[in-house]
């Protein structure tokens, strides 16, 4: 399969973005697809206003750098416009219900991002809003992080299927949404975790389905060295995730001995690269040898952040078939 010449088998029917687990594997990728076009479009000068006209209103609960900029810009880039609504911004959670503001805002704008603590928020806004709603990150998943992971994958090793990704650290919203993409397209998945730090039940139960269909594997376990071996990428994200700070002293004893080091990257494939959703804690869970090393390419899933955000707002909010 050469995503570049990939051609969608059925519409894209997904209204919204929530947490990739609603979405098949055609519709996952003729977003990667849609999402390479776009890149190669922005870096040769190729005006691509797919979204003339058309605003994006970003809520935003939880700060961010990546989230704000790749969608700040992607918008700006497709031809559009973004609306940036802090918590302080906005009536929501001070008097005024998820469904309200779905309501009211929806009639104003073609698309809402948002970036939150709650998952039931995202579903909330999406069951009454009029427009396509993105989850931009809850502590339940981070879809968007999970599409520029795959584009990076696919742009470094030209394939899905027969891939292997190793995990290592917190069963978090990063690994959730990994755990579901990869399986979505038939890449295998090992997480390695302290006891007690586990991906969600459902998440594993959602993975294990889609590896089924896709013929890959889902493994779990606490030997981080068993997860890297044969690996084709590794990853690892912080160990206390936004809002966890003050647990950060109390993980530190639990998670140092899943570091992803060289050690352990020896154990992984010698082409393998590393991956992180970033900002990283250089010394924490990625030693600085690896973190800017010759194997990683964080700085490309950041970058990819953009491109697969476009794809996802030229598809939902404008139905970019072809573009």
């Amino acid at each position: 399969m050469i995503l570049e010449q990939y051609s969608a088998k059925a519409p894209f029917t997904s209204t919204h973005l929530l947490c990739l687990q609603e979405y098949t594997e055609d519709e996952i990728l003729q977003i990667l697809s849609l999402g390479l076009d776009l890149k190669k479009k922005l870096k040769e000068g190729t005006p691509h206003r797919l979204l003339g006209g058309k605003t994006l209103a970003m809520i935003f609960a939880k700060s961010s750098t990546r989230t704000r900029v790749s969608f700040e810009a992607g918008i700006f880039q497709l031809g559009g416009t973004a609306l940036c609504l802090n918590a302080g911004d906005i009536q929501l959670g001070r008097g005024e219900s998820v469904r309200d503001t779905a309501e009211t805002i929806s009639r104003m704008v073609d698309g809402i991002m948002i970036r939150t603590f709650a998952q039931q928020d995202v579903l909330e806004l999406a069951r009454y809003s009029r427009v396509p709603v993105i989850n931009g990150l809850t502590d339940a998943y981070h879809p968007c992080q999970a599409l520029g992971d795959m584009l990076t994958l696919y742009e470094n090793k030209g394939a899905f299927r027969g891939l292997k990704l190793a995990f290592v650290g917190d069963g978090n919203n990063v690994c959730h949404s990994l755990m579901i993409a990869c399986t979505k397209l038939g890449v295998s998945v090992s997480v390695a975790h302290p006891e007690g730090y586990a991906p969600d039940a459902l998440v594993i139960e959602f993975a294990r389905m889609n590896a089924k269909k896709t013929g890959c594997t889902v493994e779990t376990g606490t030997d981080a060295v068993a997860a890297a071996r044969n690996a084709d990428a590794v990853y690892t994200d912080v160990w206390a995730s936004m809002g966890r700070e003050d647990e950060a002293k109390e993980r530190r004893a639990f998670f140092s001995p899943y570091q992803v080091n060289e050690t352990l990257m020896a154990a992984a494939k010698q082409d393998a690269v590393f991956m992180h959703c970033l900002p990283a804690h250089v010394g924490e869970e990625v030693t600085e040898g690896v973190m800017y090393g010759p194997q990683s390419v964080v700085f490309e899933e950041a970058e990819n952040r953009l491109h697969a955000q476009k794809a996802v707002m030229a598809i939902l909010m404008g139905k970019a078939d072809g573009a």
